[in-house]
């Protein structure tokens, strides 16, 4: 009979008169690590070990065991499923959680301890210190998410956070601008060196981060067109910026520019030119269309602080977010009467109950009209 190879298990009767089968899953602290498997026969051992060695080489074989704290499952499910499976964005996401709430909290609990009452403790305490209910919320998502491999790879019976109730998001409608407000909000703009991009903010309804990173190379200003095709976003330290494809196909769209975007962004790029110039070769030249003064990468801060705020402020308007320009778009659009599927084009939504859900509370408005607009054709057919 062959001989298996080095690490690849062994077989073997036992006193008792059962069967065994070891095989050596990892090292640690530079000792091997060994699993063992029974059975009341050698075959079923035999299957036992075949199925571990199989998903040992696919990389599916747990790293930690159920004795384990759940901080070390967190870290390795982090390294070992996470970070190679989801955008860097998402990644860096969930790290946070794990470090600043599961970890201080519920890392020294061993894996095969962890009980519903510990996630829901864990989730009451966040409330109780004044966290948002989403941010706990997303507690929840991370913790039920890492659980779901501890299942799946039989380092727990069952995904404790199952039977936890996790927090109501309250439901709040977009704070938007009015149309009175919009008008005031460009003609304060007028002049400023960011004009062309709060026009394009209110006319088109982009996302911060694809507006800045929006490059010169995807606009046709002869047909007044624009290509979304990247977004970026300002992560901490080691990681910085990152520069992605959008993340659904909806995302990655085409927008026809209104005329007074065309026009705005024909001055917006003479400026730039001569901000070009003034600035010699300390000018960066990445192709964006809203850089810096020097050509680089405007963060999402310097916008909203040294642009966006002080812009409400000669406007009179009370605070908003950045992101709330988005949300003004799309509700002035559909009080236009503009078909919800061409809003949801615009906005790049994968599915239209997503922008009818978001913006439900522009419905009664709009059922208002329609309904005053049926009347006055019916009584013109009499």
């Amino acid at each position: 009979m062959a001989r298996r190879g080095h690490n690849e298990g062994s077989i073997y009767k036992r006193a008792d008169g059962r069967w065994a089968a070891s095989m050596t899953i990892r090292y640690e602290a530079g000792k091997l690590k060994r699993k063992t498997f029974y059975g009341k026969t050698r075959r079923e051992v035999q299957e036992h070990l075949t199925k571990a060695l199989r998903d040992k080489q696919q990389g599916m074989m747990p790293v930690v065991g159920p004795a384990h704290t759940l901080e070390a499952f967190l870290i390795r499910w982090l390294e070992d499923v996470v970070k190679p499976g989801v955008r860097v964005t998402s990644y860096v996401r969930y790290r946070q959680v794990v470090r600043d709430h599961l970890v201080p909290e519920l890392g020294n609990i061993q894996l095969a301890k962890l009980g519903p009452e510990d996630a829901q403790a864990l989730y009451a305490r966040k409330l109780g210190q004044g966290y948002a209910p989403r941010t706990v919320q997303y507690m929840h998502v991370t913790l039920h998410l890492a659980l779901k491999y501890a299942v799946r790879w039989n380092l727990v019976p069952r995904n404790v956070t199952d039977v936890v109730n996790a927090p109501r998001i309250p439901r709040r409608d977009p704070r938007v601008l009015t149309v009175e407000q919009a008008q005031r909000l460009l003609a304060a703009a007028r002049g400023d060196r960011m004009e062309a991009l709060f026009v394009l903010a209110l006319t088109s309804g982009m996302r911060e981060g694809e507006l800045l990173g929006l490059k010169w190379e995807d606009i046709d200003l002869t047909y007044g067109t624009l290509s979304v095709r990247r977004t970026v976003v300002q992560l901490p330290p080691p990681y910085g910026w990152i520069e992605s494809e959008p993340k659904s196909a909806q995302s990655r769209r085409s927008i026809k520019l209104a005329a007074m975007t065309i026009s705005a962004l024909h001055v917006h790029r003479a400026r730039q030119l001569e901000q070009r110039v003034a600035a010699g070769e300390a000018w960066e030249d990445h192709d964006l269309v809203f850089p810096t003064t020097h050509g680089r990468r405007m963060s999402p801060t310097t916008l909203r602080m040294c642009h966006f705020r002080p812009l409400l402020l000669r406007a009179g308007i009370p605070y908003r977010r950045f992101h709330d320009l988005r949300h003004g778009a799309t509700t002035l659009l559909l009080s236009m009467g503009i078909h919800p599927k061409v809003v949801q084009e615009l906005l790049g939504h994968s599915q239209i109950s997503i922008t009818m859900d978001i913006y439900s509370h522009v419905l009664p408005t709009l059922q208002g009209e329609v309904v005053r607009r049926l009347g006055e054709l019916l009584e013109g057919s009499e």
